[in-house]
């Protein structure tokens, strides 16, 4: 049976009792779920949050990290310090870093293989904003965003990344590509995974949907050949919103 993997991005939420008190309602919310399931607290709040997930079926991730393993980086959190606090997963290149805080390609493609090389599993991040996507450019935007978030990436350890897709338009605003627009992108998606590193490796990627992710669009959209998971933002903040979308086969 196909397996999907449902992650909470918690972006900048949450003091560490906060942090805490979430990460023990979704260890009961969720113990016997079969999807793969991530946490993403702050910073902050990622040592208490992984006594709380030690041992369950909830994976500790971090939102970012540095792209250097250390030194002289102020304000930086390295691969070093992720994995000393039990982090197994980190997201790249959200939405958030690349047009917020001007991360591009190279700066994101460097953090993807320091993570990989360290034997955390990163989430590459890549979407379109709505200028880019009327202006017919979706495909040419994806596309240089996945081959140049990618690139020097092998084959073997391209089975330790997980590509999300978050049209930038769809984040936090109450608006979602329909389950068709949002399977369209990922079905071409694998194509250039395919023309990259061929079919059998495309189809084996894992591709998320991340875009005002709900308990109410969640079986629609999991339920689309190409779309492997979730990466949910707002809704991820809150037991009752979070169960439902990784319990979405109950």
């Amino acid at each position: 049976m196909r397996s999907y993997f449902i992650a909470g991005n918690w972006k900048m939420h949450k003091t560490v009792p906060e942090s805490v008190a979430l990460a023990k309602e979704l260890v009961a919310g969720l113990r016997g779920c079969g999807e793969k399931l991530l946490v993403a607290p702050a910073f902050t709040a990622l040592a208490a949050v992984a006594e709380v997930v030690k041992g369950t079926n909830i994976l500790l991730g971090a939102q970012n990290m540095g792209p250097e393993e250390q030194g002289a980086h102020t304000g930086e959190v390295s691969v070093l310090m992720l994995k000393d606090l039990g982090v197994k997963v980190v997201i790249l290149g959200h939405s958030e870093r690349r047009h917020s805080y001007g991360e591009g390609d190279e700066l994101i493609n460097k953090k993807v293989l320091l993570a990989l090389r360290h034997g955390l599993e990163p989430i590459l991040c890549v979407g379109e904003t709505l200028e880019e996507r009327e202006g017919g450019r979706l495909e040419a935007i994806v596309g240089s965003q996945v081959e140049r978030g990618l690139a020097g990436v092998s084959a073997e350890a391209l089975k330790n990344v997980t590509i999300a897709y978050e049209p930038v338009w769809a984040i936090g605003t109450g608006k979602t590509a329909t389950p068709e627009d949002a399977d369209a992108v990922h079905a071409y998606i694998r194509k250039v995974l395919a023309r990259l590193y061929g079919e059998a490796a495309a189809k084996a990627v894992c591709i998320q949907y991340g875009g005002s992710v709900k308990a109410d669009n969640a079986v629609q959209l999991m339920a689309k050949p190409n779309i492997d998971g979730a990466l949910v933002g707002g809704a991820s903040l809150k037991a009752d919103a979070f169960v439902p979308i990784a319990r979405f086969r109950a």
